[in-house]
């Protein structure tokens, strides 16, 4: 029987995309949140001293994307062919950019208690990032509302999950990207997703 543990800290951040996929393919695992008091004897148990880590039948497998893209080939949340492989791939690298855009000025906003550090990034950089977005999403969509293949793909799931921090600091940020919004509301509209985000634990992003 195929088992799934995966470890991280009681938080969304990097392993919410990882649950999002669970939940998107109604598939069992045990969610082992750790308390971060709690975390350092762990630490060495894990392959390199970080987390999220997903087991897999006991294989410890460590960083988040790597997971993240290993798992929709598990439970038909990725692309039909290598094109529309080539398609997800770009759209989630494009994510993945703002994430290391984004991330760092986020951190440092929340240590800093100043809005003011964010702010530059809000306006000047991150509608480039949503337009670049926007246009993968017209472009490879075929009319549809998923970024990919006219089905979910986790890359949907990435950028919502992306999204939920952006809204803390600006929840009009897709006023302009019309796709993006809409890609959104689709995602919700997914029952297990609802049913998730409905009943999951409520902690920070």
């Amino acid at each position: 029987m195929t088992t799934y543990r995966l470890h991280y800290f009681n938080i969304h951040d990097r392993a919410e995309v990882v649950r999002l996929i669970f939940a998107a393919a109604d598939q069992q695992f045990d969610d082992i949140r750790y308390k971060r008091i709690q975390w350092t004897p762990y630490k060495a148990e894990m392959p390199l001293g970080q987390m999220p880590v997903l087991e897999y039948n006991g294989m410890k497998l460590p960083q988040s994307i790597a997971i993240a893209r290993f798992l929709p080939k598990q439970f038909q949340l990725a692309a039909d062919d290598n094109l529309e492989q080539a398609k997800v791939d770009t759209v989630a690298d494009k994510i993945a950019e703002l994430i290391v855009k984004y991330g760092p000025v986020h951190k440092k906003q929340v240590e800093t208690k100043n809005q003011a550090v964010i702010q530059k990034l809000l306006a000047e950089e991150l509608p480039q990032h949503l337009a670049n977005l926007e246009t993968l999403g017209e472009i490879y969509s075929d009319g549809d509302y998923f970024f990919v293949g006219n089905h979910l793909t986790w890359t949907d799931l990435f950028l919502y999950d992306l999204l939920e921090t952006i809204f803390q600091h600006d929840d009009h940020i897709l006023a302009k990207f019309p796709w993006l919004k809409n890609n959104r509301q689709e995602v919700e509209k997914q029952t297990k997703i609802m049913t998730y985000l409905k009943n999951r634990p409520q902690t920070s992003v």
